[in-house]
C-alpha cells in the first residue's frame, strides 16, 4: 500500500511547511470541518459560499493532524498549532488532484470509470456490487464525481483491488481533467441525453465532452456502451473500435435483455449473449435499471468473474440514497423518492416506474430541471407530455420552470393539476389530498430540496 506522508505532499504539490512537523503519515483527507476525525488532514478549499481557509483553526481544534491551505493563516494560528503540519500550496484543489494522480500511479490497480447523462450513480453501485463478489472495491461515495470528488475518492485507496469511479461534467474539458487523474482501464458510457445541454448547446456536444474520458483510457482498456442510445450507437458504427462491448434491449448488442418483466420491487429478464442465456433479477424497478444491470454484467465478464457471482452481485446491490428510494408511510402510501437530481431522461424513466408500480392513484410531484439553457421550456413541456403518456392521475408542480409541465398536462386534458410556488405549499397540498394506497413520486433537481416534502408527510 502506498502511503502519503507530509514529505510526499511537500514534494508532489511543491508545498511549503509553515510549521515544524514533517514526519506524519496521512490516513484520510477531509474538506468539511464538521466531518473531521482525529488524524485527518484538513483541505482548505474555497467554495461558492465559503472559503475553507477561514476554518483552519476549527479543523485543527476538531482533531485534524494538519491542514493544506492556499492562503497563509494568521501567524497566531501557526504559532498556536506548531505541533500540527500546516502546508501552504499554490492551489488546494490542484494539490489534491496532484496527490490523487500520484496515488493512482503508485497503486497499479484497475480503475473502472463511468460517465453518462443519467444513471452514473446507480450503474456505479451495480458495477461495484458485481465486482465486490470477487474483489475489494473502492467506489465513489454518493455522486463525488467532479474535479474535487474524484480526487478525494482516489485518495482513499488502501488495500483495494479495483476502483469504480464516476465522472461528471458541466462543460468541455472537465472530464479530460478527471480521466488524466484516474487513468481508467474500463470506460463506461451509460447514455447521452440532455443534462447540461444549456451549457453545451447540443446532445452532439455532450457526446463529445463525455468522450474525453477515452483520452485517459489505458491502451489495452475496454469500452462499454449502451447500444440503444442513438448517439452512442452511431459513434460505435462510425469508429468501429475492437475494444467496444455493447449492451441493450432493442438494438443488436453483444449483451441483450429479453422477456423483461417489470414488477413493483424490481425486474426479471433473460440476458442473451453469444455464450449463453442467463436469468437475471434486479432488486429495483424500472427499465433503466435493466440497462444498468446489463452494464454491470459486462463489467463482470471483463474481469472474468463467474456468471453465478455476477448474477448474485446484481441481485444484492443497494442504491445510493435518494435514488429510486421507495418508502411506505402512513395509511399504506408509497413514496418513490428520486429527488437527488433531474433531467428529461431521468424524469421520463421515473414516471415509467410510477406508472408500473401497483397501488392506487399515481401522483407525480415534479420540480424544476436546471442547466437546460434555451431548451428549458421545451424539455419541461416534453415532461408534461410524458405525464400524459404514463397516465398519471394527479400532478403537483413546484417552481417557475415546472409550470411548463403543468401547462402541457392541462392542455392535453389532465384535470387534477396543482401548481405550487414552494416546498411548503406542495407539502400542504399533498397532505390535503393523499389517501390510502396512493403512489407518490418526488422528482426534481437536487437544489429544489424535494426530500423535505417526504420529511413533512412522513
Amino acid at each position: 500500500m502506498i502511503k502519503i506522508t507530509v514529505k510526499t505532499i511537500l514534494e508532489v504539490c511543491n508545498g511549503k511547511l509553515l510549521t515544524n512537523n514533517n514526519e506524519n503519515e496521512i490516513e484520510n483527507f477531509e474538506r468539511n470541518t464538521k466531518n473531521i476525525q482525529v488524524g485527518d488532514m484538513y483541505l482548505a478549499i474555497k467554495g461558492e459560499n465559503a472559503d475553507g481557509n477561514d476554518f483552519v483553526e476549527v479543523a485543527l481544534q476538531n482533531g485534524a493532524i494538519g491542514a493544506i491551505v492556499d492562503k497563509t493563516p494568521n501567524q497566531e494560528i501557526i504559532e498556536k498549532y506548531s505541533e500540527k503540519c500546516i502546508i501552504q500550496v499554490e492551489d488546494t484543489i490542484k494539490a489534491i488532484q496532484q496527490l490523487a494522480n500520484y496515488k493512482r500511479e503508485k497503486n497499479n490497480i484497475p480503475v473502472v470509470a463511468i460517465t453518462g447523462s443519467v444513471g452514473k450513480t446507480s450503474t456505479k453501485d451495480l458495477v461495484a456490487s458485481v465486482l465486490s463478489q470477487q474483489f475489494k472495491v473502492l467506489k465513489t461515495e454518493g455522486n463525488y464525481n467532479n474535479h474535487i470528488g474524484l480526487p478525494l475518492t482516489l485518495l482513499k485507496l488502501k488495500d483495494h483491488d479495483i476502483a469504480v469511479v464516476e465522472m461528471g461534467m458541466n462543460h468541455f474539458g472537465e472530464i479530460r481533467t478527471l480521466t488524466k487523474i484516474a487513468k481508467p482501464n474500463v470506460a463506461i458510457f451509460t447514455n447521452i441525453g440532455t443534462s447540461h445541454i444549456g451549457n453545451l448547446g447540443s446532445r452532439e456536444n455532450i457526446l463529445k465532452a463525455k468522450l474525453e474520458m477515452l483520452e485517459g483510457l489505458d491502451k489495452n482498456g475496454s469500452i462499454i456502451i449502451n447500444n440503444d442510445n442513438d448517439l452512442l450507437n452511431s459513434w460505435n458504427d462510425t469508429e468501429k473500435l475492437s475494444n467496444v462491448n455493447t449492451y441493450g434491449i432493442y438494438s443488436d448488442s453483444m449483451y441483450k435483455a429479453d422477456n423483461i418483466e417489470i414488477i413493483d420491487n424490481g425486474s426479471k429478464y433473460e440476458l442473451l449473449s453469444k455464450e449463453n442465456k442467463y436469468e437475471i433479477t434486479v432488486p429495483v424497478s424500472g427499465e433503466h435499471f435493466v440497462y444498468n444491470s446489463l452494464c454491470a454484467f459486462v463489467a463482470g465478464k471483463i474481469f472474468n468473474i463467474p456468471e453465478e457471482k455476477i448474477i448474485k452481485g446484481i441481485a444484492e446491490f443497494k442504491l445510493t440514497a435518494k435514488r429510486m428510494d421507495i418508502k411506505k408511510i402512513k395509511e399504506n402510501i408509497t413514496v418513490i423518492n428520486d429527488s437527488y437530481n433531474a433531467s428529461f431522461d431521468s424524469v421520463k424513466a421515473a414516471l415509467e416506474v410510477l406508472k408500473n408500480t401497483k397501488g392506487g392513484r399515481k401522483i407525480a410531484i415534479l420540480g424544476n430541471m436546471l442547466e437546460l439553457g434555451e431548451f428549458t421550456q421545451e424539455l419541461h413541456e416534453k415532461v408534461g407530455e410524458e405525464v400524459i403518456r404514463n397516465k398519471i392521475d394527479l400532478l403537483i408542480t413546484v417552481g417557475e420552470y415546472a409550470k411548463s409541465i403543468s401547462k402541457i398536462s392541462k392542455e392535453k386534458g389532465m384535470l387534477n393539476v396543482f401548481e405550487c410556488n414552494s416546498i411548503d405549499e406542495a407539502s400542504e397540498k399533498i397532505k390535503e389530498i393523499m389517501r390510502e394506497e396512493d403512489i407518490i413520486l418526488l422528482k426534481a433537481s437536487n437544489s429544489m430540496n424535494f426530500s423535505k416534502i417526504l420529511e413533512k408527510i412522513m
